[in-house]
């Protein structure tokens, strides 16, 4: 018993510290998600809710599409969302496209400036100046770009895993807002432009998602006299399939892939979808493909619609114009086999990375992120110091001069650009140098330089770039700062690909090595190996490329490189998912789940409502619950107050409980919507279930005063229409906002003419398989488990299908067998 009540003093301990009703930031208890086998409790973090995926087919919802199909036809709203879809994807290519202009004004003044100054300085011997310069230039962008980071939190990272989050149905808190899309868009531009090893593609896909949620509502929280009166999509479901445009939009104009955008919402995100869906998502990356692709061939050729720029990185075209030797290929069946070699190793490489990375990850938040601001700047300014001193020492020391070849292709446009990139510091006329070539470029220049350079980078070169690079980028992700992971790694990897190309031609004599297919071989195994993507990154690089030809050396390379880096941990995506306890739904449940029953799982400890339940009872209920959802029941007895459900062996429990806990889960309550313990107990009358009915709507009924007074003959009903219920939306009152006369107390709820009569439901001995399946493809958040006389055992959330708690029931349930 002593054990017993210390277990509960420190739940209910953690659970007032994991939750906050007020807060906006994000609480992250990653420690306290390990696994009850060692004794220490998984405790869920209810900053993280689900989406309402889920219609309620209410008799109001069903009077509002009445009214609307009398007004309008099937035709028009279709239309309609073909227009949103368009515009979603053309304002994410303007994105995209003033990203791209201002990086690269940046970029040039930053580069020119110091250019200059080692240029003099390389005559009167003053580098010490040129690197102070860069260090200028460096930290004052970096400092821009830390602050807007500081003032909004989540727009740090890439952004992806809380996107990924969204679209699996987890309600993730500022994700969406338009302070948090400035601050995205406009931080990007200044870590990108500060040196920092980001890149600028990972946040398009955070951008694209933002305007895909905001646009279509035609409304704004941050902009209130932004607001139609056009409320149509004004749900979570409409909500989510147009972030799962934007979220393909932003992939498609950050490397001109459209198919491969729609295979990125497809594969790391939605956990629902339809074939309408499908060509809504395409039609959007489209926009924004040639949206992008116009302006950018008419701004930077003046040759308006010849659409030859297909996104922010080109990875231009491939071709095998080799001098040296004769005979040489992009790929022969030979190479197939190192591919396979190179695709274990890049996904090796991915894991020491994630490692590494977790690691400083989890050291940021518990020593830096809970401390004040100004920390989180100062490590910001620490990363850029430390990473430009680096590249500059680096590359005015370590570099090796290599001899730029004397007649520049004239078949490919590609290589004779790449060709007038190269920085010749401290080098002869007619050479340049390979280390300041890779470290004083942009990163999309950077990596058609390995991708497409006739010249040779030396081998040492090669190896201490990937080195450096490795770690920096490793150290840089989760900085406070607007980071992308994409570019940095295809960098990466494309250094360690040409590596293995000048190996294989210097050491064994491999003459048909083309080394611009390695560099691409090795950008794909280490991104692979780090991200875990297959089918979508697989058609992003063969768009990227223009070379279908590739396509099955890269789909080789990236499954090997998912396979052996799965041997170690999962891909960084998710194992940032995890820090932040999010309760993410993965593809297939646990194996062994097949032989548990929803009955094992399920919540029996349950708050439930009456159809006609007194106002302050309601309010009570509200105040001291933090649930979504409360089932509407009907039992043999006249009684109109909210009554719990509990199991028989919770009643000695109950019993010692004397008040009223945190509420973080929906085992946490011990009091009824009166206040009356003796109505605990009443757990073997048979409650018929009816529905369910959402906090914010008994909230939205309160607010409008739907209630009536008990010596009514025939109660109101339908007195708040539709639009009443989403006018709110997506921020509803809370019930401590509301001012409820006293004397309405004892009025009555006709909660029965709102619920939803007709919600997924289980049976307790559906195997949790189903159930997981069945809950994740629907998108739903609640599923209530009802007999087959229709009385409701329990309720089914999110939470019970983490894999987290479904392993610990399974071990629970081996050590009772």
């Amino acid at each position: 018993m002593a054990t017993d009540s210390i277990r509960k003093c420190w739940r209910r301990l953690f659970s007032c510290l994991s939750f906050n009703r007020n807060s906006n930031e994000t609480v992250r208890v990653p420690l306290l998600r390990s696994s009850q086998h060692g004794g220490h409790n998984v405790v869920s973090n209810k900053d993280y809710e689900s989406l309402d995926y889920d219609r309620c087919w209410n008799k109001p919802y069903l009077d509002y599409r009445e009214r609307y199909e009398k007004q309008h036809s099937d035709r028009k709203l279709e239309i309609l969302q073909w227009i949103m879809t368009f515009a979603i994807g053309f304002l994410t290519g303007m994105v995209a496209l003033y990203i791209d202009l201002i990086v690269k004004l940046l970029s040039d003044w930053k580069f020119g400036t110091v250019d200059k100054s080692i240029l003099q300085c390389s005559k009167d011997g003053c580098l010490v100046i040129s690197l102070l310069y860069l260090l200028l230039f460096n930290v004052a962008f970096v400092i821009v770009a830390a602050c807007l980071t500081i003032y909004e939190p989540v727009a740090g990272g890439s952004g992806i895993p809380e996107i990924k989050c969204y679209l699996n149905g987890i309600k993730i808190p500022r994700i969406a807002r338009l302070q948090t899309l400035v601050a995205k868009s406009v931080g990007v531009l200044f870590s990108v432009a500060g040196g920092l090893f980001v890149g600028k593609e990972g946040p398009m896909i955070h951008s694209g998602a933002i305007i895909g949620s905001g646009l279509p509502q035609l409304q704004s929280i941050t902009l209130k006299k932004i607001n139609s009166k056009y409320s149509y999509f004004r749900t979570d479901r409409d909500k989510r399939d147009f972030v799962s445009g934007g979220a393909a939009a932003g992939v498609a104009a950050a490397f001109g892939a459209p198919i491969g955008g729609v295979l990125f919402s497809l594969e790391e995100g939605s956990s629902f979808w339809n074939q309408k869906l499908t060509w809504r998502t395409f039609f959007c990356s489209m926009a924004a493909t040639f949206s992008l692709n116009f302006f950018l061939s008419g701004i930077d050729s003046n040759s308006w619609g010849y659409f030859y720029l297909p996104g922010l990185i080109d990875f231009g075209t491939f071709e095998c114009q080799s001098e040296k030797t004769t005979g040489c290929h992009l790929w022969s069946a030979v190479d197939l086999f190192i591919f396979v070699i190179m695709g274990f190793i890049g996904g090796c490489l991915g894991a020491i990375f994630n490692t590494l990375n977790k690691s400083l990850s989890l050291h940021r938040m518990i020593n830096v992120n809970p401390k004040h601001k100004i920390f989180r700047l100062l490590e910001a300014i620490l990363v850029a110091m430390v990473t430009t001193t680096i590249a500059f020492v680096s590359a005015m020391t370590l570099g090796q001069c290599r001899k730029i070849p004397l007649k520049p292709s004239i078949i490919n446009s590609t290589r004779s650009s790449v060709e007038l990139t190269v920085r010749d510091y401290f080098c002869e006329d007619g050479y340049y140098n390979d280390m300041a070539t890779l470290f004083f470029n942009p990163q999309e220049i950077a990596i058609k330089q390995l991708f497409h350079q006739a010249g040779t980078f030396s081998m040492p070169s090669l190896a201490i770039f990937f080195i450096l690079f490795f770690f920096l980028a490793c150290w840089t992700y989760g900085v406070s700062v607007p980071s992308g992971l994409f570019v940095p790694s295809l960098l990466c990897g494309a250094a360690y690909g040409r590596f293995v190309a000048l190996f294989l031609e210097q050491v064994f004599g491999y003459k048909t090595v083309y080394s611009g297919t390695y560099a691409l071989v090795g950008a794909a195994a280490f991104l692979g190996g780090v991200v875990r993507m297959t089918i979508s990154l697989t058609v992003i690089l063969i768009e990227s490329t223009n070379e279908i030809s590739y396509g099955l050396p890269i789909m080789l390379v990236l499954m090997v490189a998912k396979w052996s880096g799965d041997l170690f941990n999962e891909g960084l995506y998710d194992i940032h998912i995890n820090l932040k306890s999010v309760p993410l739904l993965e593809w297939d449940p646990p194996t062994e789940a097949a032989r548990m029953k929803a009955k094992a799982i399920m919540d029996s400890r349950l708050k439930v409502v009456f159809p006609q339940t007194r106002v302050a009872s309601l309010i009570r209920l509200l105040k001291t619950t933090a649930h979504n959802v409360f089932p509407v029941v009907t039992a043999a007895r006249d009684d109109c107050s909210a009554v719990t459900l509990v199991g028989p062996s919770q009643e000695a429990d109950l019993q010692e409980q004397d008040d009223v806990e945190c509420f973080v889960n929906q085992n946490n309550s011990n009091q009824d919507g009166d206040g009356n313990p003796i109505e605990l107990l009443q757990r073997n009358l048979p409650m018929k279930f009816e529905g369910m009915i959402l906090r914010s709507q008994l909230v939205t009924l309160l607010k409008n005063h739907a209630w009536y007074k008990e010596n009514v003959e025939e109660p109101p009903r339908d007195t708040v229409s539709y639009e009443e219920f989403i006018t709110d939306y997506p921020r509803y009152p809370d019930i401590y906002d509301l001012q409820i006369p006293t004397l309405d107390g004892e009025a009555l709820v006709d909660v029965g003419a709102y619920l939803n009569p007709c919600p997924y439901t289980v049976y307790p001995e559906t195997t949790v398989s189903q159930v997981f399946h069945l809950f994740r493809g629907m998108g739903l958040r609640h599923l209530p488990v009802v007999c087959h006389k229709g009385e409701l055992k329990g309720i089914i959330t999110r939470h019970n299908l983490t894999h987290e708690f479904l392993e610990e029931k399974i071990h629970e349930q081996n050590q009772e067998h």
